[in-house]
């Protein structure tokens, strides 16, 4: 598949990018080349092969979900201007 210069201009338009004739050609050829890549890509025989969600059969090491600083929401309230059942109390600001 090829693209023709009105091709390149409609994408161009669609991207709201503003190419001069020249840059219409140049991005033309690098388009083209992209479209023959994926055409290389398309050719190639994937039968029998697993699709994967990575190159490499890694797994992620996750933490064990434990608490590892002190309790110190006491000393946190202790200094806020108004608080209420271990909350912190604001003004109303939509009525």
């Amino acid at each position: 598949m090829s693209l023709n210069p009105e091709e390149v201009r409609r994408i161009a338009q669609l991207a709201r990018l503003e190419l001069s004739p020249q840059e219409t050609g140049r991005i033309g050829d690098q388009l083209n080349g992209i479209l023959t890549f994926v055409e290389q890509l398309q050719a190639v025989d994937t039968a029998g092969v697993t699709p994967m969600a990575h190159a490499i059969d890694v797994v992620q090491r996750l933490r064990t979900d434990v608490a590892t600083e002190p309790d110190r929401r006491d000393a946190f309230q202790a200094i806020a201007p108004e608080t209420g059942g271990g909350l912190y109390l604001v003004p109303k600001v939509i009525e």
